[in-house]
């Protein structure tokens, strides 16, 4: 459900999937719906309700704006189809407990993904950890600067109440890949939140500081600023495994400073699902940022092609391969719940837990305190 963004994000590895198969879609652009038809040779439906009926469908990808995914994995689940949401599960607390309750109610899988914990390089790094060859744990430090809030955006995406904003599209995904390297439960939350652009008024960066009930704390960093590029940190290696090229400084509000807000809309659709928004596969495995992990033993710096070991008289460097797709894991994951019963980390209430953290940092900036969770 939804062939925006999100869905042409994920398309390339749905194709050469060796674990789901995408029948069917809806979606409200005729355009969208005409290019799912011609690249997966699937039907489309102009209704969700007509795809639910759809007997041959088993679970249903809610590749939507956050607004709506409440109410559509509901749905879903009521329909007796597993469910796929796309990250952040919901924007708020309440609707993402009335998900995991119908899920379970419904006895149907509810994973949400693709998130950035589901990266190559990340579930290599937990495997590392979990080896115990460096010793437990201690401090994660990440960051990520990027051009997130000058791309063109809707308005719902400029609302922070609505969703929008950088803690639920891009905080979902860094507190995820810290929290799943940490290994504990987040107990407490001190952030300060940039909204330093009278035209864009909502959160566009935060600086958090978490603590885990085992005692590990993790500095997270990020900026959709569209300044400093951290990806010059990656080898120029952009979010999605593809080379950047450093020389396009300022494109992106380049692009957006003669667009009025509907021509900005009009923009953002553009990069909705289509054939010519359909790329191949990247040379590099996707990242979120800069991310290194202290260990009792050992320094692991995480990157798109190797994860870095320090230690105290050497350097080891682990090649992480490519997976199929970048999302293949996702698929996976999806695959191994419904066929095998086996539930990866990211379930529905590990992202409710994800969501708590995004909440919390907002709280923590409003009353410039400690929030505890």
């Amino acid at each position: 459900m939804g062939l925006g963004r999100g869905f042409a994000l994920t398309a390339p590895s749905a194709l050469v999937s060796q674990f789901v198969r995408f029948l069917a879609a809806t979606a409200p652009r005729e355009e969208s719906r005409a290019a799912f038809q011609d690249i997966f040779q699937g039907v489309t439906y102009l209704s969700y309700d007509e795809l639910l009926d759809d007997p041959s469908i088993e679970a249903v990808h809610i590749a939507t704006p956050h607004q709506l995914h409440a109410e559509m994995a509901v749905q879903a689940a009521e329909h007796g189809k597993h469910v796929l949401v796309e990250k952040p599960i919901a924007i708020s607390l309440s609707d993402a407990e009335r998900m995991i309750s119908a899920c379970e109610i419904n006895e149907v899988t509810l994973i949400v993904g693709p998130a950035h914990s589901f990266d190559g390089p990340i579930l290599k790094a937990k495997q590392l950890i979990q080896s115990d060859q460096f010793g437990r744990v201690l401090a994660i430090n990440t960051l990520n600067y990027t051009d997130f809030m000058y791309r063109p955006r809707r308005d719902e995406e400029l609302s922070t109440v609505d969703g929008g904003g950088v803690l639920f599209s891009q905080g979902a995904h860094q507190f995820d890949v810290v929290r799943l390297l940490a290994g504990g439960r987040v107990t407490e939350v001190y952030a300060y939140t940039g909204r330093w652009d009278r035209l864009r008024d909502t959160e566009m960066s935060y600086q958090a500081m978490l603590r885990f009930s085992n005692g590990v704390t993790a500095q997270c960093t990020y900026s959709g600023y569209a300044r400093f590029d951290s990806d010059e940190l990656q080898g120029w290696i952009g979010e999605t495994g593809n080379p950047k090229d450093p020389d396009n400084y300022g494109g992106s509000r380049k692009a957006l400073a003669d667009l009025s807000r509907d021509d900005e809309v009009r923009a953002k659709r553009g990069r909705t699902f289509s054939a010519k928004n359909l790329r191949g596969t990247a040379a590099n495995n996707e990242h979120f940022g800069p991310l290194i992990v202290q260990c009792e033993r050992a320094d692991l710096k995480i990157g798109p092609r190797e994860i870095i070991v320090y230690k105290d008289f050497e350097k080891e460097v682990i090649p992480v391969p490519l997976t199929a797709g970048p999302r293949e894991p996702v698929f996976k994951a999806l695959y191994d719940s419904i066929r095998l019963g086996k539930d990866p980390v990211q379930t529905g209430h590990w992202c409710l837990g994800t969501l708590q953290v995004c909440h919390a940092v907002l709280d923590s900036a409003k009353r410039r305190e400690p929030v505890f969770i």
